[in-house]
């Protein structure tokens, strides 16, 4: 059993930061790519930004330039700095984290999410 838990989430007045916090944690043998994606009021779920074991980044047009993504493999956690957050950031975060768990099975974890609204 894999765990996925988010912290962070909170309301903040449009032009603030926050920052998410994604711990996973069971039988973990490594974990590859972790992810945060995002699903705004009455949307799809989508994808904001991803990093991988090595530290390669790739980010979501739309948070570009204003989001943050790092991780720290020793902890299994990943982080996303947002910065300049906007009313369109509001949303649900969710965590994601692959890898292969202790019994080298493919693990695709998620966690139960962590609601950001920013305020106009």
């Amino acid at each position: 059993q894999v765990q996925v838990v988010e912290s962070g989430g909170g309301l903040v007045q449009a032009g603030g930061s926050l920052r998410l916090s994604c711990a996973a944690s069971g039988s973990i043998f490594v974990i590859g790519t972790m992810a945060w994606h995002r699903q705004p009021p009455g949307k799809q779920r989508e994808l904001v930004a991803i990093i991988t074991r090595d530290g390669t980044t790739k980010y979501a047009d739309s948070v570009k330039g204003r989001f943050t993504i790092s991780r720290d493999n020793a902890k299994n956690t990943v982080y996303l700095q947002m910065n300049s957050l906007k009313p369109e950031d509001t949303a649900v975060y969710y965590c994601n984290a692959q890898g292969l768990s202790t019994l080298h099975t493919i693990m695709d974890s998620w966690g139960q999410g962590t609601q950001v609204t920013v305020s106009a």
